[in-house]
């Protein structure tokens, strides 16, 4: 085997630890990757792959480019993930996650155990929880979708779907909350469905169990659950366009607070609860200090968002039918983002209902301890008792801090809804 130096050695070294390479002049590992974190385990990798990053690690069982190229930059795969064919960047897939050919998969996303994509899925600050499965041809970027309990009954994004994130002011204010953290993590909801050849206005909200008809293009939030939904096509018509005119503007700063704040309990999640399952499995720590770092990530990158959107309320003209009122939530908006952004950056959740805290994961430890097997049996056969006192105990996180930033915003009149009633 004639291989050329320096990168190359890299070759030889997993070839010798065991990794299986069929062809390996034909793929590209960089001189940065660090060999003791890729396993040799029932590793393949197929030709034409190229795996850079000195944070990326392979876990054993973990398959790449079966039906094409795969590229891996900078990401943290669990055991048995399958990369079909696409590029992966700055991503930490976990147990059994996998994504089909023609897979975009950039920073900041995290797929949970068993996430699954079909063929040609976007993905950018993307979270997956646990079974949920995206059709083929889907652009999915900022958003958390949760709901399901199994393989079997999972939640689903139908194909030809299009999750819109970008407004025509250049706004990335965008994501949306499909499920939420503190009820989604206990696995034990219903499943949502999203129908092919549609698409979400973001940012929204969607409740559980509901089933989004084929076509159907969502604008509104939908926070009921187990409903039927068929959207109605906008009717023809040509209109003045007001440019930065944000008439629906509490709403969107209202998502983006309840978005961020689902990714602050989902954090404390990962540090109390999900840790313990990482410390037993192979490179479990690498694997849990990036999913944090993509949770970090995905917080800063929805807090630079909404900064962004602030910077343009002074310019943003007052045609609305309240502009005394429009005017001064604008102004308020715009004045006092900064004071937002230091309660989304402090240490609040980690000590928000810590008694609530403490009572949920001594009854969710003793109940690991007697009952065994790895995270999502454990989680799948919680007591109900247990897993309302965590929902409890996560939604507090939540509260807590909306109340916060809701002080703060007095004008915008966001966050008065019962959480009962938002997710």
């Amino acid at each position: 085997m004639d291989l050329k130096p320096a990168a190359n050695n890299k070759i030889k070294e997993l070839i010798k630890k065991g990794v299986n390479i069929p062809n390996p002049l034909s793929i590209d590992v960089g001189e940065e990757i660090n060999i003791d974190q890729i396993s040799g385990n029932a590793v393949k990798i197929y030709p034409g792959c190229r795996i850079y990053g000195e944070k990326t690690v392979i876990s054993s069982g973990v398959q790449l480019g079966y039906e094409a190229p795969v590229t891996v930059d900078n990401c943290q795969l669990g055991p048995k993930v399958e990369l079909k064919g696409g590029y992966f960047n700055k991503s930490v897939f976990l147990e059994k996650a996998s994504m089909g050919l023609g897979g975009h998969v950039r920073e900041a996303c995290l797929l949970e155990e068993q996430a699954n994509g079909a063929h040609c899925v976007g993905l950018k600050h993307t979270i997956l929880f646990p079974f949920v499965t995206l059709g083929s041809l889907i652009n999915f970027c900022d958003c958390l979708m949760a709901g399901g309990t199994s393989r079997k009954d999972h939640s689903e994004v139908g194909s030809s779907y299009i999750h819109f994130n970008f407004t025509p002011e250049g706004d990335k204010a965008t994501p949306s909350l499909i499920g939420d953290v503190p009820r989604g993590v206990m696995l034990n909801n219903p499943p949502i469905f999203l129908g092919g050849q549609g698409g979400m206005v973001g940012p929204l909200r969607m409740g559980y169990g509901n089933v989004v008809a084929a076509g159907s293009v969502l604008r509104k939030d939908l926070d009921m659950e187990n409903k039927l939904i068929m959207s109605k096509s906008h009717p023809g018509a040509v209109v003045d366009l007001i440019p930065r005119a944000y008439p629906g503007l509490s709403r969107v700063v209202e998502n983006n607070i309840l978005y961020i704040t689902n990714l602050i309990a989902l954090e404390q999640w990962y540090i109390h609860v999900r840790k313990i399952f990482f410390e037993n499995q192979e490179f479990g720590r690498l694997i849990f200090e990036g999913a944090l770092e993509k949770l970090r990530m995905a917080k800063e990158e929805r807090i630079k968002r909404i900064k962004d959107m602030a910077s343009k309320m002074p310019v943003s003209p007052g045609k609305e039918k309240d502009t005394t009122k429009t005017t001064a939530a604008k102004q308020e908006f715009y004045e006092k983002v900064k004071g937002v952004e230091e309660l989304l950056v402090s240490d609040a959740g980690k000590t928000v209902n810590w008694e609530e805290r403490d009572r949920f994961l001594t009854a969710f430890r003793k109940h690991r301890e007697e009952r065994g097997g790895d995270y999502i049996e454990v989680i799948q056969s919680l007591p109900r008792d247990v897993s309302r006192a965590g929902t409890r105990w996560l939604d507090s996180i939540v509260d807590r801090i909306c109340g916060q930033v809701a002080t703060v915003l007095p004008a915008l009149n966001i966050l008065k809804k019962s959480r009962a009633n938002i997710c």
